[in-house]
């Protein structure tokens, strides 16, 4: 099937596809050759050894992908939930963030639980910081301690007023 008769559904589909109507010229030099790409093959499917998410919006996986970090734990679960949704929706892009920071406690979790304590000062570029933005640095952990202490302190208020 041409790909023009396939897509012609699409609004605005192909509106680059005259050579006589090319919205670059005269400033580009044309070779004829970008009216090739329509007629592309798809590369070679690179083998899929690992989970790979990709966006419901998508038929098939794309060709090249990384798999040095599948999704796994309960990041990979809030993954594969927002991978379920439209990349237009924020059901797709909130969960995806949540899992980031799910992915990061996991991450010190499991390194405490193999015996290495992770140097956070220094993964996080603390020491680097206090070196040449000290005071970005205690404003960031006095903002940091005065949210966490007033999350504990509201936390504690609704549980004394349950009792």
């Amino acid at each position: 099937m041409d790909l023009e008769k396939k897509f012609s559904h699409i609004k605005g589909w192909g509106v680059d596809a005259d050579p006589d109507n090319e919205p670059t010229y005269p400033i580009k030099k044309y070779t004829g050759d970008d009216h090739k790409r329509l007629n592309w093959e798809r590369p070679v499917q690179q083998p899929i050894t690992a989970e790979v998410l990709h966006s419901n919006e998508r038929p098939v996986v794309s060709a090249v992908f990384g798999t040095s970090c599948p999704p796994s734990g309960w990041s990979g679960k809030i993954r594969r939930y927002a991978f379920k949704h439209s990349e237009s929706s924020y059901l797709h892009w909130l969960p995806l963030l949540l899992a980031d920071r799910v992915n990061v406690v996991e991450g010190i979790a499991d390194d405490l639980k193999k015996g290495h304590v992770p140097n956070i000062f220094a993964e996080k570029g603390w020491n680097a910081e206090w070196k040449y933005n000290r005071a970005g640095l205690i404003k960031k952990l006095a903002v940091a301690a005065l949210v966490t202490t007033a999350a504990v302190l509201i936390t504690k208020k609704m549980a004394a007023k349950k009792r």
